[in-house]
Protein backbone atom coordinates (compact mmCIF):
# COMPACT_ATOMS: atom_id res chain seq x y z
CA UNK A 1 0.00 0.00 0.00
CA UNK A 2 1.03 3.73 -0.27
CA UNK A 3 0.48 6.61 1.63
CA UNK A 4 1.46 10.37 2.39
CA UNK A 5 5.00 10.27 3.87
CA UNK A 6 5.16 9.97 7.46
CA UNK A 7 1.58 9.39 6.99
CA UNK A 8 0.43 6.15 9.37
CA UNK A 9 -3.05 6.03 8.20
CA UNK A 10 -3.70 4.49 4.54
CA UNK A 11 -6.97 5.21 2.79
CA UNK A 12 -6.91 3.35 -1.35
CA UNK A 13 -10.26 3.17 -3.29
CA UNK A 14 -10.28 -0.14 -4.88
CA UNK A 15 -11.13 -0.29 -8.44
CA UNK A 16 -13.13 -3.49 -9.70
CA UNK A 17 -14.57 -4.50 -12.23
CA UNK A 18 -16.54 -7.91 -11.69
CA UNK A 19 -16.74 -10.95 -8.95
CA UNK A 20 -12.84 -12.38 -9.38
CA UNK A 21 -11.47 -9.13 -9.15
CA UNK A 22 -13.49 -8.39 -6.15
CA UNK A 23 -12.84 -10.98 -4.08
CA UNK A 24 -9.09 -11.87 -4.89
CA UNK A 25 -7.98 -8.42 -4.01
CA UNK A 26 -10.56 -8.28 -1.02
CA UNK A 27 -9.81 -11.71 0.35
CA UNK A 28 -5.80 -10.87 0.17
CA UNK A 29 -6.04 -7.79 2.04
CA UNK A 30 -7.98 -9.75 4.87
CA UNK A 31 -5.32 -13.02 4.78
CA UNK A 32 -2.75 -10.79 4.86
CA UNK A 33 -3.65 -9.04 7.87
CA UNK A 34 -5.07 -12.04 9.72
CA UNK A 35 -1.26 -13.83 9.14
CA UNK A 36 0.02 -10.12 10.77
CA UNK A 37 -1.77 -11.07 13.60
CA UNK A 38 -3.86 -7.61 12.95
CA UNK A 39 -7.67 -6.90 13.76
CA UNK A 40 -9.79 -6.97 10.27
CA UNK A 41 -13.15 -5.70 9.47
CA UNK A 42 -15.16 -6.05 6.31
CA UNK A 43 -18.42 -3.72 5.74
CA UNK A 44 -20.05 -4.41 2.61
CA UNK A 45 -23.47 -4.51 0.99
CA UNK A 46 -25.03 -7.67 2.31
CA UNK A 47 -24.47 -9.53 -1.31
CA UNK A 48 -20.74 -8.99 -0.93
CA UNK A 49 -20.53 -10.09 2.41
CA UNK A 50 -21.98 -13.68 2.03
CA UNK A 51 -19.36 -13.76 -1.03
CA UNK A 52 -16.61 -12.99 1.12
CA UNK A 53 -17.82 -15.08 4.28
CA UNK A 54 -17.80 -18.25 1.79
CA UNK A 55 -14.95 -17.61 -0.13
CA UNK A 56 -12.60 -16.82 3.31
CA UNK A 57 -14.28 -20.59 5.42
CA UNK A 58 -13.05 -20.74 8.37
CA UNK A 59 -10.32 -17.85 8.03
CA UNK A 60 -13.75 -15.62 8.38
CA UNK A 61 -14.14 -16.63 11.92
CA UNK A 62 -11.57 -14.07 13.34
CA UNK A 63 -13.13 -11.47 10.73
CA UNK A 64 -15.16 -8.80 12.25
CA UNK A 65 -18.38 -8.67 9.79
CA UNK A 66 -20.57 -5.61 9.18
CA UNK A 67 -24.04 -4.97 6.90
CA UNK A 68 -23.05 -1.97 5.24
CA UNK A 69 -26.39 -1.64 3.89
CA UNK A 70 -27.41 -1.67 7.61
CA UNK A 71 -25.18 -0.32 9.58
CA UNK A 72 -23.88 2.43 6.91
CA UNK A 73 -27.81 3.41 5.39
CA UNK A 74 -26.82 6.68 6.89
CA UNK A 75 -23.23 7.25 5.38
CA UNK A 76 -23.10 10.28 8.71
CA UNK A 77 -22.68 7.41 11.18
CA UNK A 78 -20.51 5.10 9.34
CA UNK A 79 -17.18 6.50 10.98
CA UNK A 80 -18.35 6.70 14.56
CA UNK A 81 -20.23 3.23 15.10
CA UNK A 82 -18.12 1.43 11.97
CA UNK A 83 -15.01 2.42 11.50
CA UNK A 84 -13.98 4.37 14.96
CA UNK A 85 -16.00 1.28 17.18
CA UNK A 86 -13.96 -0.67 15.29
CA UNK A 87 -10.19 1.24 15.60
CA UNK A 88 -10.81 2.84 19.04
CA UNK A 89 -11.68 -1.37 19.90
CA UNK A 90 -7.92 -2.04 19.04
CA UNK A 91 -6.26 1.14 19.67
CA UNK A 92 -2.54 -0.48 20.18
CA UNK A 93 -3.06 -2.26 17.19
CA UNK A 94 -2.56 -1.57 13.06
CA UNK A 95 -5.60 -2.37 12.22
CA UNK A 96 -7.29 -3.45 8.52
CA UNK A 97 -10.84 -2.61 7.43
CA UNK A 98 -12.80 -3.00 4.17
CA UNK A 99 -15.45 -0.36 3.77
CA UNK A 100 -17.74 0.05 0.94
CA UNK A 101 -19.89 2.88 1.53
CA UNK A 102 -20.81 3.42 -2.13
CA UNK A 103 -23.21 1.05 -4.55
CA UNK A 104 -25.24 1.54 -7.45
CA UNK A 105 -28.18 0.86 -5.39
CA UNK A 106 -27.61 4.07 -3.33
CA UNK A 107 -30.42 7.00 -4.07
CA UNK A 108 -29.84 10.41 -5.13
CA UNK A 109 -30.19 11.82 -1.87
CA UNK A 110 -27.97 9.46 -0.10
CA UNK A 111 -24.36 9.76 -2.52
CA UNK A 112 -23.41 13.44 -1.63
CA UNK A 113 -23.58 12.26 2.06
CA UNK A 114 -21.41 9.28 0.86
CA UNK A 115 -18.83 11.24 -1.13
CA UNK A 116 -18.79 13.64 1.83
CA UNK A 117 -18.41 10.54 4.29
CA UNK A 118 -14.93 9.30 1.70
CA UNK A 119 -13.69 12.98 2.17
CA UNK A 120 -14.36 13.20 6.10
CA UNK A 121 -12.40 9.66 6.47
CA UNK A 122 -8.97 11.22 5.78
CA UNK A 123 -9.42 13.76 8.86
CA UNK A 124 -11.08 11.61 10.71
CA UNK A 125 -7.84 9.22 10.91
CA UNK A 126 -5.28 10.78 9.90
CA UNK A 127 -1.93 9.74 12.13
CA UNK A 128 -3.95 6.60 13.23
CA UNK A 129 -2.64 3.14 12.52
CA UNK A 130 -5.37 2.02 10.02
CA UNK A 131 -5.89 0.92 6.53
CA UNK A 132 -9.08 1.56 5.01
CA UNK A 133 -9.74 0.13 1.91
CA UNK A 134 -13.01 0.89 -0.30
CA UNK A 135 -13.80 -0.73 -2.92
CA UNK A 136 -15.72 1.05 -5.95
CA UNK A 137 -17.82 -0.95 -8.95
CA UNK A 138 -16.03 0.54 -11.94
CA UNK A 139 -18.60 -1.37 -14.16
CA UNK A 140 -21.73 -0.29 -12.46
CA UNK A 141 -21.19 2.92 -11.28
CA UNK A 142 -21.10 6.49 -12.90
CA UNK A 143 -18.62 8.61 -13.85
CA UNK A 144 -19.20 11.11 -11.08
CA UNK A 145 -18.89 8.21 -8.24
CA UNK A 146 -15.30 7.48 -9.84
CA UNK A 147 -14.41 10.61 -10.35
CA UNK A 148 -15.13 11.70 -6.54
CA UNK A 149 -12.96 8.53 -5.35
CA UNK A 150 -10.09 10.02 -7.16
CA UNK A 151 -10.61 13.01 -5.23
CA UNK A 152 -11.29 11.34 -1.82
CA UNK A 153 -8.53 8.86 -2.02
CA UNK A 154 -4.85 9.41 -1.50
CA UNK A 155 -4.32 6.07 -3.73
CA UNK A 156 -6.06 4.34 -6.15
CA UNK A 157 -5.46 0.54 -6.56
CA UNK A 158 -6.62 -0.37 -10.32
CA UNK A 159 -5.35 -3.29 -12.14
CA UNK A 160 -4.02 -4.66 -8.69
CA UNK A 161 -1.42 -1.70 -8.76
CA UNK A 162 -1.70 0.82 -6.19
CA UNK A 163 -0.72 4.60 -7.48
CA UNK A 164 -1.09 7.92 -5.65
CA UNK A 165 -3.43 9.72 -6.54
CA UNK A 166 -3.13 13.03 -8.88
CA UNK A 167 -6.77 14.86 -7.59
CA UNK A 168 -7.07 13.89 -4.35
CA UNK A 169 -8.86 16.88 -2.81
CA UNK A 170 -11.34 15.93 -0.37
CA UNK A 171 -11.70 19.19 1.46
CA UNK A 172 -13.15 20.52 -2.24
CA UNK A 173 -15.51 17.07 -2.29
CA UNK A 174 -16.95 18.32 1.29
CA UNK A 175 -17.62 21.86 0.16
CA UNK A 176 -18.76 20.25 -3.25
CA UNK A 177 -21.76 18.92 -1.77
CA UNK A 178 -22.42 21.21 1.09
CA UNK A 179 -25.06 22.79 -1.07
CA UNK A 180 -28.90 24.02 -0.91
CA UNK A 181 -31.08 21.23 -0.46
CA UNK A 182 -33.76 20.62 -2.74
CA UNK A 183 -37.57 21.65 -1.68
CA UNK A 184 -39.91 19.48 -1.35
CA UNK A 185 -42.26 18.85 -4.49
CA UNK A 186 -45.01 20.28 -1.77
CA UNK A 187 -44.92 23.20 0.92
CA UNK A 188 -44.47 21.22 3.97
CA UNK A 189 -45.98 21.99 7.37
CA UNK A 190 -43.93 24.18 9.04
CA UNK A 191 -43.74 25.34 13.11
CA UNK A 192 -41.32 27.81 14.32
CA UNK A 193 -40.08 27.37 17.84
CA UNK A 194 -37.58 29.24 20.48
CA UNK A 195 -36.15 27.95 23.83
CA UNK A 196 -39.78 28.86 25.21
CA UNK A 197 -41.82 25.93 22.43
CA UNK A 198 -39.04 23.44 22.51
CA UNK A 199 -41.73 20.57 24.00
CA UNK A 200 -44.09 22.27 21.16
CA UNK A 201 -42.24 21.81 18.39
CA UNK A 202 -40.87 17.77 19.15
CA UNK A 203 -44.82 17.41 19.36
CA UNK A 204 -45.86 19.00 16.17
CA UNK A 205 -42.96 16.64 14.12
CA UNK A 206 -44.25 13.84 16.03
CA UNK A 207 -47.95 14.20 15.27
CA UNK A 208 -47.12 14.67 11.99
CA UNK A 209 -45.07 12.00 11.38
CA UNK A 210 -47.60 9.63 13.00
CA UNK A 211 -50.44 11.28 10.80
CA UNK A 212 -47.72 9.90 7.86
CA UNK A 213 -47.31 6.45 8.65
CA UNK A 214 -44.58 6.48 11.26
CA UNK A 215 -45.26 4.75 14.58
CA UNK A 216 -43.54 2.26 17.00
CA UNK A 217 -40.12 2.47 17.91
CA UNK A 218 -39.10 4.80 14.70
CA UNK A 219 -41.28 7.30 15.97
CA UNK A 220 -39.48 7.24 19.16
CA UNK A 221 -36.36 7.43 17.43
CA UNK A 222 -37.33 10.71 15.66
CA UNK A 223 -39.13 11.92 18.96
CA UNK A 224 -35.75 11.93 20.26
CA UNK A 225 -34.03 13.46 17.59
CA UNK A 226 -35.83 16.24 17.53
CA UNK A 227 -35.28 17.03 20.61
CA UNK A 228 -31.68 16.96 19.99
CA UNK A 229 -31.79 19.15 17.13
CA UNK A 230 -34.02 21.73 17.80
CA UNK A 231 -32.06 22.20 21.54
CA UNK A 232 -29.04 22.63 19.32
CA UNK A 233 -31.23 25.35 17.28
CA UNK A 234 -31.50 27.30 20.82
CA UNK A 235 -28.35 26.85 22.41
CA UNK A 236 -26.03 27.05 19.74
CA UNK A 237 -28.53 28.38 16.13
CA UNK A 238 -29.09 31.88 17.09
CA UNK A 239 -31.65 30.68 20.24
CA UNK A 240 -34.76 29.93 17.07
CA UNK A 241 -35.19 27.79 14.41
CA UNK A 242 -38.27 26.33 11.90
CA UNK A 243 -38.95 23.05 11.44
CA UNK A 244 -41.00 21.36 8.79
CA UNK A 245 -42.04 17.62 8.02
CA UNK A 246 -43.11 15.90 5.19
CA UNK A 247 -43.40 12.56 3.54
CA UNK A 248 -40.93 11.73 0.79
CA UNK A 249 -40.47 8.45 -1.37
CA UNK A 250 -41.78 5.74 1.47
CA UNK A 251 -39.62 8.31 4.27
CA UNK A 252 -41.08 10.94 7.10
CA UNK A 253 -38.94 13.77 6.50
CA UNK A 254 -38.00 16.52 9.10
CA UNK A 255 -35.26 19.73 8.72
CA UNK A 256 -34.43 21.98 10.91
CA UNK A 257 -33.36 25.77 10.08
CA UNK A 258 -31.50 27.93 12.43
CA UNK A 259 -28.63 31.22 12.27
CA UNK A 260 -26.04 28.78 13.01
CA UNK A 261 -23.19 27.87 11.23
CA UNK A 262 -21.53 24.35 11.11
CA UNK A 263 -18.01 24.83 11.03
CA UNK A 264 -16.51 21.70 11.51
CA UNK A 265 -17.85 19.01 9.08
CA UNK A 266 -16.97 16.13 11.31
CA UNK A 267 -19.39 17.25 14.38
CA UNK A 268 -21.42 14.41 14.60
CA UNK A 269 -19.25 12.04 13.27
CA UNK A 270 -16.56 12.14 15.80
CA UNK A 271 -17.05 10.39 19.21
CA UNK A 272 -16.26 13.17 21.97
CA UNK A 273 -14.61 11.62 24.62
CA UNK A 274 -15.85 9.81 27.54
CA UNK A 275 -14.84 11.64 29.97
CA UNK A 276 -16.39 14.78 28.48
CA UNK A 277 -20.19 15.76 29.03
CA UNK A 278 -22.68 16.88 26.03
CA UNK A 279 -21.30 16.93 22.50
CA UNK A 280 -23.69 14.04 22.02
CA UNK A 281 -26.38 15.52 20.25
CA UNK A 282 -25.38 15.35 16.41
CA UNK A 283 -24.18 12.20 16.16
CA UNK A 284 -26.98 10.83 18.37
CA UNK A 285 -29.38 12.78 15.37
CA UNK A 286 -26.78 10.65 12.71
CA UNK A 287 -27.43 7.13 14.61
CA UNK A 288 -31.50 7.74 14.88
CA UNK A 289 -31.77 8.72 11.44
CA UNK A 290 -31.56 6.79 7.93
CA UNK A 291 -30.02 9.68 6.34
CA UNK A 292 -28.70 13.50 7.85
CA UNK A 293 -28.33 16.06 4.39
CA UNK A 294 -26.67 19.54 5.55
CA UNK A 295 -25.94 23.02 4.21
CA UNK A 296 -24.50 25.29 5.99
CA UNK A 297 -22.82 28.60 5.48
CA UNK A 298 -22.39 31.64 7.42
CA UNK A 299 -26.19 32.83 7.51
CA UNK A 300 -27.62 29.50 8.76
CA UNK A 301 -27.75 25.99 8.74
CA UNK A 302 -30.27 23.64 7.51
CA UNK A 303 -30.12 19.60 8.87
CA UNK A 304 -32.61 17.56 7.04
CA UNK A 305 -32.79 14.30 8.64
CA UNK A 306 -34.73 10.70 6.53
CA UNK A 307 -36.69 8.09 8.57
CA UNK A 308 -37.89 4.77 6.75
CA UNK A 309 -41.64 3.89 7.22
Amino acid sequence: MVSAEGEPFVHPALFYRDRSEYVAATTSFVRDGLAAGEPVAVAVPAGRLALLREELGEAGGAVHFVDMEEAGRNPGRIIPRVLRAFADAHPQEHVRIIGEPVWSGRSAAEYPACAQHEALINHAFAGRRVTIVCPYDASELDARALADAYATHPVVIRDGRPVPSPLFAPDKVVALYNRPLVPPDRPPDRFGFDGETLPQARHFVTERARALGLDGARLDDLALAVAELTTNSVVHGGGSGTVEVWAEEGHVVWEVTDRGFLGDPLAGRRPPPVDRPGGRGLLLVHCLSDLVRTHTHPGGTTTRCYVRR
